[in-house]
């Protein structure tokens, strides 16, 4: 057989959820891995100290999504593998267009938990995901190791929320221009 007939008979075959489950795997297998060094370029540049023990904590618990997902592959059978994660690549590089711009201004830390943000909260989707998935798909196994690693996902986007709020949009905020209001010239 020809290897465009071969080509043809694959790409004919019917996909199935365990297929788009193995896809999404990998592709938040090679976005954890992306986190991990951006979560240490973070700590590095943070001013606050709230928020780099945040983002050093997160780097730690990022360590372990990975060796969860590990398992997960273990589980369906499949050796680790990682799908460039174009979505990811994107907030990434925003939060180096952002440092550029924002870095040591007085707005650096809450521009930095802005796309902090955007990662967990794409990791919350691709994490729900893949749980439900794995539940339908009868991985028990699987689902509980996502479930753990969602759970994390959601309380680090919570304190994220926490110390914006507390510390830094105040500190931000409190040296914005007057804005001028309408009969004032």
């Amino acid at each position: 057989m020809a290897k465009n007939e071969v080509e043809d008979i694959m790409s004919t075959r019917e996909k199935t959820l365990s297929d788009a489950f193995y896809e999404t795997l990998k592709d938040i297998y090679f976005a954890e891995k992306q986190i991990v060094k951006a979560l240490k370029r973070s700590e590095r540049v943070a001013q606050e100290p709230e928020l780099r023990e945040a983002f050093e904590t997160h780097r730690s618990e990022t360590m372990q999504h990975i060796e969860r997902l590990n398992q997960v592959f273990e589980i369906i059978g499949k050796a680790p593998r990682s799908k460039t994660c174009e979505a990811m690549q994107g907030i990434l590089a925003e939060m180096e267009d952002d440092l550029e711009e924002f870095g040591g201004s007085e707005a650096s830390d809450a521009v930095l938990i802005g796309t902090a943000q955007a990662i967990e909260h794409y990791e919350i989707t691709r994490y729900g995901t893949l749980k439900t998935w794995a539940a339908d798909l009868g991985l028990s196994d699987a689902e509980k190791l996502l479930d753990e690693t969602l759970g994390e996902e959601k309380r680090t986007d919570s304190l994220l929320s926490e110390i914006a709020q507390q510390i830094n949009n105040p500190q931000a905020s409190a040296h914005q221009p007057e804005r001028e209001t309408e009969g004032n010239t």
